[in-house]
């Protein structure tokens, strides 16, 4: 957890109350001082959603060539997919490309000796812990690329609010102990701001591995993902 504070020693006197605080502080508030502190509370969660772009990527001597090898092998994999139990809902193309490939000499104009055509999809898997045979499966079907994979929280509202009070808290503990060095009491807060939030989408590295002995399948492990939110709390001492 981290926190940082800005201390207002000035006092707040309402004869010196100006119309440009009249409008940004309404209300009338008796002499104090202010106390404004940024604090971050956090919590964590096992993230429950896996994302990862599988694709097919293939080659021929014609457009149209490369374009067909490449629609029968991806026609597969989003068979495969359907058959694992993926809903159609989680499956969403990604990008379609084709481009010509060339050879390149010295003193020659490049020369086009083919295309490639690549196609690849967005899935997410609502079963982290199956998402790593699935990838297998995946790859036997003909996907010869994938990227991946990106693990998040698929309702993190639960874990942001447990993070708001735990920075309320944090706020509320540094402002007593400032307080107090200050031979002062925190009468109230004036106002809160969230200033930041981060809902577990993007968690640190994980581990994606591949084991050597075919009897085993690709193992995902999906750890932790840190919620947080940054508060700003101004408080008024007495």
């Amino acid at each position: 957890m981290r926190s940082s504070f800005l201390f207002t020693a000035s006092a707040l006197m309402l004869a010196a109350a100006t119309p440009t605080f009249a409008q940004t502080m309404p209300g009338v508030l008796p002499d104090g001082t202010l106390l404004d502190i940024a604090a971050e509370g956090h919590t964590s969660r096992v993230p429950d959603v896996a994302t990862i772009r599988a694709g097919v990527t293939t080659q021929g001597q014609t457009a149209a060539t490369a374009l067909a090898e490449n629609a029968a092998r991806m026609a597969r994999v989003l068979v495969a997919l359907q058959k694992a139990g993926v809903a159609a809902r989680d499956i969403r193309t990604d990008t379609v490309s084709l481009s010509p490939q060339y050879r390149y000499v010295d003193g020659q104009a490049p020369a086009v000796t083919g295309y490639q055509a690549s196609n690849s999809v967005s899935v997410r898997f609502r079963d982290v812990a199956k998402s790593g045979a699935i990838l297998d499966v995946l790859v036997a079907e003909g996907a010869n690329q994938i990227d991946g994979p990106s693990l998040s929280i698929d309702q993190p509202e639960a874990a942001l609010d447990e993070a708001r009070v735990s920075a309320v808290r944090i706020a509320r503990a540094r402002a007593e102990l400032y307080a107090k060095a200050a031979g002062l009491a925190v009468a109230r807060i004036v106002s809160i701001a969230e200033s930041g939030s981060s809902d577990g989408g993007s968690p640190p590295p994980i581990m994606y591995m591949a084991r050597a002995k075919d009897a085993e399948s690709t193992q995902i492990a999906a750890g932790e993902a840190q919620v947080s939110v940054t508060l700003t709390v101004r408080y008024l001492l007495k």
